[in-house]
């Protein structure tokens, strides 16, 4: 497949058929270097965009040109409100805005005030990326966003800080071991905080069921039972998403 294939509006430029083809689709959304576009340039890229949907693009435009607008476009603006996405809230803004929350939930010796801070913030950033890049097509109440917020918050102080009382009062073993011990709290924490978040915020999906789609994306009805295996595995992806730098030892 061509590096940049005929542009397709609203399509991937990878195909989504393999599984390196979708690996490259989320470097894609990923990537940070869409967070220094300037407004000029955003502007740039929409009125191209708006140009093809129209059939009016100008000669000489080529599908690396059109690729690249979609992307910068997509990475800034919401696709179902058309407003612009707070930078350090985008999916491009995830791993550098991110990063300094994860490195702070791994610090070693942390006080029950620490680790409280640093598992407030860490749900307040994800909250905050999950909400902007809601999708917004069926308006939802924001009492809805709050209270799988706060059940992530209290779910994840409430691990975290009961693991680490546990491990203080376990006489059993040597400060090394209570040290080493500690090094995986975050994760038990981290995990059963994004599973509530997804039960809290999704679970009206259960009784109501989600709309199923055939294989030109029309609609041909709803479903519980496809809401019920969509809400275990996109928690079991919460679950595996921070295993590799929370389990595995640095």
């Amino acid at each position: 497949m061509s590096e940049y294939p005929p542009f397709q509006y609203g399509k991937s430029r990878f195909n989504q058929d393999t599984f390196l083809g979708r690996f490259r689709h989320f470097l894609d959304v990923i990537d940070p270097s869409t967070l220094f576009v300037s407004e000029k340039r955003l502007q740039e890229c929409i009125k191209l965009l708006d140009s093809f949907k129209q059939g009016t693009l100008p000669p000489g435009i080529t599908d690396v040109e059109l690729w690249e607008a979609q992307k910068i476009k997509q990475a800034i603006i919401h696709p179902d409100t058309g407003e612009k996405i707070l930078m350090p809230f985008r999916m491009s803004g995830f791993i550098p805005f991110g990063t300094p929350v994860v490195v702070g939930l791994l610090l070693p010796n942390q006080t029950m005030a620490s680790t409280i801070f640093w598992q407030w913030l860490n749900q307040s950033h994800n909250a905050c990326v999950n909400y902007s890049n809601r999708n917004a097509s069926k308006p939802a109440p924001f009492s809805k966003f709050f209270q799988g917020y706060v059940g992530a918050v209290t779910s994840a102080v409430s691990i975290a800080v009961g693991l680490n009382v546990l491990i203080q009062k376990a006489n059993r073993l040597s400060p090394t071991s209570k040290l080493l011990v500690q090094r995986f709290v975050p994760f038990p924490a981290v995990a059963s905080a994004n599973i509530c978040n997804v039960v809290l915020m999704r679970h009206t999906e259960l009784s109501d069921g989600i709309d199923v789609l055939d294989d030109t994306g029309k609609v041909v009805g709803t479903s519980k039972i496809a809401a019920r295996h969509a809400l275990l595995e996109t928690a079991l992806t919460r679950v595996v998403m921070p295993m590799p730098i929370m389990v595995l030892l640095p």
